[in-house]
């Protein structure tokens, strides 16, 4: 076992998928490289990384596609690196999941900046908490799993829960737009807020709320969100 993180390229352009593995790799980082969906889905069958670069515009797949089965099944990190610069990719891209949007073309710089950031953002400290009770559910942080009270489980993407962390950890306290994207990363604007709206909506959904009348996650217009259950870390 090694504690040094995988990072996993997947781009159909030999030059990019070099020049990444080289940056990353000279950055202390353990890399591997795909040029198709079918490759990529192969050797996740039996590797799990810590962070996967990945291309929408692919040969064989659309990268899209991808997004919320990595964030979802493999809790993986997910950063999109595309030369699709409008908002509505961005914004689709983050919905689905994805942690982060670079657009082509780049500085490998950046994105070893970018991926540098992400992972310490969400590697844990051995001090931290990795389950929490609320209102008759336990969150699994380790397992990105949320089990009810009867012990069913409903599974949630590493994006999800980013934001169920950062609500649980602040119970009770106002968390304005500015604080999310603070804590969370990523460039403030519509693309940002669109996705927060989603994710949000997608945990209201599986901690079965009324959409209408939440009891746990409030909208507060204009300010921001608030959580109202007592929470209990172990």
């Amino acid at each position: 076992m090694t504690d040094i993180p995988l990072v996993t390229i997947l781009d159909d352009e030999p030059e990019i998928r070099s020049m990444l593995t080289t940056a990353l790799e000279e950055a202390g980082y353990r890399t591997m490289g795909f040029a198709r969906a079918t490759e990529f889905e192969a050797a996740m069958q039996s590797v799990t990384p810590d962070l996967c670069l990945l291309d929408l515009s692919l040969p064989d797949r659309d990268g899209l596609t991808l997004i919320h089965r990595l964030a979802l099944e493999k809790g993986a990190t997910v950063v999109i690196i595309s030369g699709r610069a409008q908002v509505q990719d961005r914004v689709t891209g983050l919905e689905l999941g994805a942690d982060d949007y670079i657009i082509k073309p780049f500085d490998p710089a950046e994105v070893v900046a970018r991926v540098r950031a992400r992972l310490r953002r969400d590697r844990p400290s051995a001090s931290a908490a990795q389950t929490a009770q609320f209102a008759g559910w336990t969150a699994h942080f380790d397992r990105f799993l949320l089990e009810d009270a009867a012990g069913a489980e409903v599974p949630f993407s590493h994006a999800e829960g980013e934001v169920l962390r950062l609500f649980l950890e602040r119970p009770k306290r106002l968390i304005s737009r500015a604080v999310m994207q603070e804590a969370l990363g990523g460039a403030a604007g519509d693309s940002f807020d669109r996705a927060m709206d989603v994710r949000i909506s997608r945990l209201r959904t599986k901690l079965r709320e009324d959409p209408r009348n939440p009891r746990l996650i409030k909208t507060i217009y204009g300010a921001g969100y608030i959580f109202l259950g007592d929470v209990k870390w172990s």
